[in-house]
């Protein structure tokens, strides 16, 4: 085999790899994936082996590793190093992070069915055509300092960040 023939250019990568290419480069900025050689004309070109730690990363991320974990996992296994135990308790922090987001969405559910509940009786005491405030009972609960634990905050939607302060 030729030497053209054991690289691939940017495109045919993404392709094969079912990326972008600047998914590519975001992974070589990232550092999980080595910056390619550059041919005569300037087009960057990886070795075949590329394609394999294209699908590593994915798979990894799809799992729940992030690229700066993966970056250090890689550099440390692409030095010599052996980082499988490192490996082993991310994927187990990952799993308990998983198994606290089951525990919220359950105890979400339970209050979204009695949030419910509660405005299905509201409706029936109304006659059509009145309103039932049903979105202004969720401040009652939180104004009469019931020790309801309808807080209603969906765990699906991110917690907002804190800005930083410029110093």
């Amino acid at each position: 085999m030729s030497l053209e023939k054991e690289l691939l250019n940017s495109g045919e990568l993404a392709r094969l790899a079912g990326v972008s290419t600047d998914t590519l480069r975001h992974y070589e900025r990232k550092g999980v994936l080595a910056r390619p050689t550059r041919s005569t004309n300037n087009y960057r070109q990886y070795p075949t082996a590329a394609l394999q730690r294209v699908r590593l990363v994915r798979k990894a991320l799809a799992v729940g590793f992030t690229l700066d974990e993966l970056a250090n996992i890689l550099r440390v296994r692409d030095s010599g190093g052996v980082p499988c135990h490192e490996v082993k308790a991310l994927a187990a922090t990952k799993l308990s992070q998983v198994e606290t987001q089951l525990k919220d969405l359950a105890a979400f559910r339970d209050e979204l069915r009695a949030t419910l509940k509660d405005w299905d009786a509201r409706l029936k005491r109304k006659a059509p055509g009145d309103r039932a405030h049903l979105l202004e009972s969720l401040l009652d609960n939180e104004n009469n300092g019931r020790k309801s634990s309808r807080r209603l905050r969906s765990p699906l939607k991110p917690k907002a960040k804190k800005e930083k302060r410029a110093k």
